[in-house]
């Protein structure tokens, strides 16, 4: 029974002494084994912890001499083992969680002597130096013939790429990686995307350049990466639209959108108020939300698309005379900004609120409103643009929405006296 983590070994009794520990951990791998006494010649049951430095290890008796475990963050592969003699406390962290449960159980069955006879336990040895290296962070696979069919990836990886291994889906032994802060899966053939990705807590860059991908599940915008993700890279795929709940990603700095078939931009993306770097070149985009002008960027590709020459005055009208209940209503929970959830209103209805438009008046329209497109210049909301198209322009269609005859013919009313035809 092994395990390797990172191990200090405190001495109860320095304090007595006026003195303190070093406070740092190194790292180690742990064994319980059986060990033959030379003086009595018995077989007992040791614990033998050895370092890069000590690779003979300190040997430790564990029958009757455990105190008390302290177990409380175990699950973030945390623990403490208090021996009666000598005075010690045996402090672990970074260990693999479940690896870590087995360990203690092990260690718990060796302290109350039963069945020690019966234990599969080897006789202890010194480890190999390759046992006691630093935990590995990063990971580079490149080629299939490379890529770990029999073996786990190292449970310690921050950042992990696997590129042109012609992957169909993601390997779900990745997703148990929770220290991963980086996932490159690019150039592959990944067609959908697991909900689980959004169990890795810490990930903060996502990479899924030149993939089949068709869609961006709603599960991933309402996951932990809410509150983690910085980095999103979907360029060179097969999304088609992504959902109203994208917008939920608020932390994205970054996010490449590139040679896809997007059709249209998430209408909430200025929701997105951290977005810093924006590219979406080579989509058919015909137009850009509204939303779009709350957006503060320093970079921003929109070359590529087939851009409609705006018309203030060619509108689509979808009033309705009277309002219904339900548009009433939604208008209501929008301006006021009543929370909503599934769990209060039909779940149906929460992506069409996610989905509200606003009126240049700053109130809200969801089923009825009157649409029209004005030319903006993209300076508005980035520091550098990258030209529309080759003809050097900076401009592009923005969406227009007002929930009112009154408000629309207010529009109008400003852009016969600023001359816009």
């Amino acid at each position: 029974m092994k395990l390797q983590c990172d191990v200090e070994v405190i001495n109860r009794m320095l304090p007595t002494y006026g003195m303190k520990g070093r406070g740092k951990g190194a790292r180690a791998v742990l064994s319980i084994g059986r060990h033959v006494d030379k003086t009595t010649q018995r077989s007992s049951i040791y614990l033998l912890i050895c370092t890069a430095k000590d690779r003979a290890g300190s040997k430790y008796k564990l029958k009757e001499n455990i105190e008390k475990f302290f177990t409380m963050f175990m699950d973030e592969g945390k623990a403490t083992v208090r021996l009666k003699e000598p005075a010690v406390d045996i402090c672990l962290s970074k260990a693999d969680a479940n690896s870590l449960k087995n360990f203690l159980s092990a260690a718990r069955l060796a302290h109350r002597g039963n069945d020690a006879d019966s234990m599969p336990l080897s006789t202890l040895t010194p480890v190999r130096a390759r046992d006691v290296e630093k935990p590995k962070k990063k990971l580079v696979v490149v080629s299939k013939k490379d890529y770990p069919l029999t073996s786990n990836f190292p449970y310690s990886l921050e950042h992990l790429q696997v590129s042109y291994c012609k992957l169909s889906r993601v390997d779900m032994r990745m997703l148990s990686l929770k220290l991963l802060r980086k996932l490159d899966l690019s150039h592959n053939h990944i067609k959908k995307l697991p909900a689980t990705i959004g169990d890795l807590s810490l990930l903060a860059e996502l990479v899924l350049h030149n993939n089949h991908l068709e869609a961006f599940s709603p599960a991933l915008c309402l996951s932990s990466l809410q509150c983690t993700l910085q980095h999103l890279d979907l360029s060179q795929n097969r999304l088609q639209a992504l959902p109203a709940q994208f917008c939920q990603l608020r932390e994205l700095v970054n996010l490449k959108l590139d040679d896809n078939k997007l059709t249209s931009l998430p209408a909430r993306i200025g929701q997105l108020s951290k977005l810093r770097y924006l590219s979406a070149a080579h989509n058919q985009l015909a137009h850009l939300p509204s939303d779009f002008r709350k957006l503060s960027l320093d970079n921003l590709d929109l070359f590529g698309n087939p851009f409609t020459q705006p018309n203030p005055f060619d509108h689509t009208i979808q009033l309705k005379f009277p309002l219904t209940l339900q548009e009433l209503a939604s208008r209501a929970v929008v301006n006021l900004r009543i929370p909503y959830g599934p769990q209060s209103i039909p779940f149906h209805l929460c992506p069409e609120l996610d989905a509200a438009k606003v009126c240049d008046c700053g109130r809200a329209c969801l089923d009825s409103f009157i649409q029209t497109s004005v030319s903006m210049n993209l300076h508005l909301v980035s520091h550098t643009v990258v030209l529309v198209d080759d003809m050097g322009g900076t401009e592009a269609p923005v969406q227009r929405h007002f929930c009112s005859l009154m408000c629309y013919c207010e529009f109008l009313d400003n852009c016969v006296q600023r001359g816009v035809r």
